[in-house]
């Protein structure tokens, strides 16, 4: 069984950073996909970046804008999201998502891939 939890959320004003970590465990982080995803209230969960196994690539929504950088510690089992120029439209619980299979850099952000969840961390951007 895998298990995921993030943790860094947190209430910021526009334009401050934050650095979001995914830690996971029960299973060889190698072998897995993986991507933070975010969702605001009402709204659809959405995909922010997605990056592959080996780390090699990386994928990001339109929004994102150069503003976010997803990475990851292989040898920690911990999956990152730097977030940069923060806005209030990123307003959102933020998950990560691990999937297995080959990475598509062209359907990263397509939500049944991915086999496992965490429980999100908040993120608040005030103006």
């Amino acid at each position: 069984q895998l298990q995921l939890v993030e943790s860094g959320g947190g209430s910021v004003q526009a334009g401050r950073s934050l650095r979001l970590s995914c830690v996971t465990s029960g299973y060889t982080y190698s072998s897995y996909f993986m991507a933070w995803f975010r969702q605001a209230p009402g709204k659809e969960r959405e995909g922010v970046a997605g990056i592959s196994a080996s780390g090699g690539v990386t994928n990001y929504a339109g929004f994102v804008k150069g503003r976010f950088t997803i990475s990851q510690d292989r040898a920690k089992n911990i999956l990152y999201l730097q977030m940069n120029s923060l806005e209030p439209e990123d307003t959102a619980m933020y998950y990560c998502a691990a999937g297995s299979g080959p990475y598509d850099g062209q359907s990263w952000w397509w939500k049944p891939r991915y086999t496992y969840w965490g429980q999100g961390t908040q993120v608040t951007v005030s103006s």
